[in-house]
C-alpha cells in the first residue's frame, strides 16, 4: 500500500477531526481560557460581507492551534454541521507528503461533498505551494472559509503580499501579556473601571492614583514569576518552573533553530544561527551593530548575520526596534534595538539563576517585557514602535510609539531604585511635543506626576502596574495608551 493512499489520508483526517463522530471538540484541546486573538479571529470569520482568509501567526507554544480548536467549537455551538469543518495539520508527515490536492479531495469524496465548508490548516507553511493553494481556494470556492496558522510569519507575510493581497487577514499572537497570565491563573485581580487607561492616571489626584495602585498591588507578587516563565499558556500552568524552562528551550527555541528555520530557508549551518541567537539573548534591549556581531562571531559574514536576524524575526523569536525621528533632531545611524520576543525565552536560553537578582539584567528583562507589551498592543494600527537616539550627545528614549499624524508616546524604562530622570534626559527635553510621556519604575511606591522644565507632566508608574493596565486596556478594546 502506498504511504499516502486515500485510505491512509482518511485515517489521519478522521483522527484529527473527532467531532465528525462526537459532534464536539475534545475539551482538552479546546481549553476554557480564550486569548484575545481568539475573539479577533472570530470577529473576522463572522464578517460575511468582507470575506478573508484568516492567518494566525506566532511562535511555537503560544496557543495558535488551541485558538483553531476553540473556533471550531464555537462554530459547532452555532449549529454548523460537524462534517462541514475539517482540521488539517500540515506538520503531520503523511499530510505534508500528500499536499493540499490529495487531502482536500479525500475529504470531499469521503466526508462532505459541498463547498460551503470551513478549512482549518495548522502550520500551513509546511505544505508545498501553500500560498498558491490558499489563493486558489479563495478565488474558486466563494462559499469556503479558511483559517490557517503558521509559526514562520515572513513566509506568511510574503505570501499575503503576493498571493493573498486583499484576501488575507493576518492576526499576530504574541506570548501572553501579564494581564492574560493573571487571568489564566485566576489570581485575585484588581477591581478597575472598564475605561481605565494608563494615561487616565495623569488626570487623577494623587489620592485617586493611590487607590488604583492599592488595587493593582494584588498582582505585584506575580510579576517576577511571569518574567521568569513568560507568556506560554502551558508553561504558565506548569507546577515545575525549571521543567517549564527546559520545555521552552526544547520546543520553542531548539525546534525553531534546528528544524523549522533550516527547513524553511535551506540553512546548512544551524550552529551559526544558534550562535547569533545566543548573542542576541545576551544583548536584548540594546542597540546592535551587524558589524560587531560578525566580528564577535568570527567566521560569520555580515550578510549571513543580517539574513539570520530576519529569519529569527520571521519565527517570532525576536523583535527589531528601529530609530524614529523626533523634533527635527538628527537620528544617529540607523541600527536596530533587538528584543527577545519574551523575556522568559532569554532566561531559558541563558540559564543563569542570578538574572532575577542582578539589577542590570532585571533592567533588560523588564524593558524587554515592556517593549513586547507595547508592540503587541499596537501591531494592528498604523503606528510603529521604535526608539529615539539623537542630538549632539546621542541621548536615548527607550520606546517611542510613533503616530503618523499625531504626537508620539514616549516611554522610558528606569527599573532601579529611585528611577532618576534629570531635566536634560531626552524624555524630559522632548515630552513637550509628545501626547504622553511615561517613566516605568521599579518600586511599587514610585508612582505619580513627574514635573518637567517644559511644563508637560510625565507619569511615573511601576512596571507591574504598567504591564497589567496595558493588558486591561487591550481586553476592553482600547487601541492606544491614551
Amino acid at each position: 500500500m502506498a504511504i499516502t493512499s486515500k485510505e491512509s489520508i482518511l485515517k489521519v483526517l478522521t483522527a484529527y477531526n473527532p467531532w465528525w463522530k462526537t459532534g464536539a471538540v475534545n475539551p482538552k484541546q479546546a481549553k476554557t481560557y480564550k486569548r484575545f486573538a481568539f475573539h479577533e479571529a472570530m470577529k473576522r470569520l463572522e464578517q460575511t460581507n468582507l470575506r478573508r482568509t484568516i492567518i494566525i501567526t506566532g511562535t511555537r507554544r503560544v496557543g495558535k492551534t488551541t485558538i483553531q480548536y476553540q473556533m471550531i467549537q464555537a462554530l459547532l455551538n452555532k449549529g454548523v454541521a460537524p462534517q462541514k469543518i475539517v482540521f488539517v495539520s500540515m506538520d503531520h508527515p503523511m499530510l505534508k507528503l500528500s499536499g493540499f490536492s490529495d487531502v482536500l479531495e479525500c475529504y470531499h469524496e469521503n466526508v462532505y461533498a459541498e463547498q460551503d465548508v470551513y478549512y482549518f490548516f495548522d502550520e500551513v507553511q509546511y505544505a508545498q505551494d501553500w500560498d498558491k493553494w490558499l489563493k486558489t481556494i479563495y478565488d474558486m470556492q466563494p462559499d469556503t472559509q479558511v483559517v490557517a496558522t503558521g509559526s514562520a510569519s515572513p513566509a506568511l507575510m510574503k505570501g499575503s503580499q503576493e498571493s493573498g493581497a486583499g484576501r488575507w487577514s493576518v492576526i499576530q499572537v504574541p506570548t501572553m501579556s501579564f494581564y492574560e497570565y493573571c487571568e489564566l491563573l485566576d489570581v485575585d485581580r484588581p477591581q478597575l473601571p472598564e475605561h481605565m487607561k494608563i494615561t487616565s492616571m495623569l488626570r487623577m489626584t494623587q489620592q485617586q492614583r493611590t487607590q488604583v495602585m492599592m488595587q493593582l498591588s494584588k498582582v505585584q507578587n506575580h510579576v517576577n514569576r511571569y518574567l521568569q516563565v513568560g507568556g506560554f499558556p502551558e508553561l504558565v500552568l506548569a507546577d515545575n518552573d525549571i521543567m517549564a524552562q527546559q520545555i521552552m528551550r526544547e520546543d520553542v527555541v531548539d525546534k525553531v533553530l534546528k528544524r523549522d528555520l533550516p527547513s524553511l530557508y535551506n540553512i546548512r549551518n544551524a550552529t551559526e544561527l544558534e550562535r547569533i541567537f545566543l548573542y542576541l539573548c545576551n544583548v536584548s534591549s540594546e542597540i546592535v551593530s551587524i558589524e560587531a556581531i560578525a566580528k564577535e562571531l568570527s567566521g560569520v559574514s555580515r550578510p549571513t548575520v543580517e539574513n539570520y536576524i530576519q529569519y529569527l524575526e520571521s519565527a517570532n523569536l525576536i523583535y527589531q526596534s528601529w530609530p524614529v525621528d523626533m523634533a527635527g533632531k538628527k537620528v544617529l545611524k540607523a541600527r536596530p534595538k533587538i528584543y527577545i520576543a519574551d523575556a522568559a525565552i532569554r532566561n531559558a536560553v541563558l540559564m543563569d539563576d542570578s538574572l532575577l537578582t542582578d539589577p542590570v539584567e532585571m533592567g533588560k528583562i523588564v524593558e524587554t517585557a515592556v517593549y513586547k507589551h507595547v508592540a503587541a498592543f499596537y501591531y494592528q494600527q498604523a503606528t510603529s514602535v521604535g526608539y529615539f537616539r539623537g542630538g549632539k550627545k546621542g541621548k536615548e528614549i527607550d520606546i517611542v510609539v510613533e503616530y503618523p499624524a499625531a504626537a508620539n508616546i514616549l516611554i522610558e524604562v528606569k527599573y532601579r531604585e529611585g528611577a532618576p530622570i534629570s531635566d536634560d534626559d531626552a524624555i524630559a527635553e522632548l515630552c513637550g511635543e509628545a501626547s504622553a510621556a511615561i517613566v516605568v519604575t521599579k518600586s511599587a511606591s514610585d508612582f505619580g506626576i513627574h514635573n518637567t522644565k517644559c511644563g508637560k507632566d510625565m507619569l511615573r508608574i511601576p512596571a507591574f502596574a504598567f504591564l497589567y493596565l496595558l493588558g486591561h486596556a487591550e481586553k476592553h478594546g482600547y487601541r492606544g495608551i491614551e
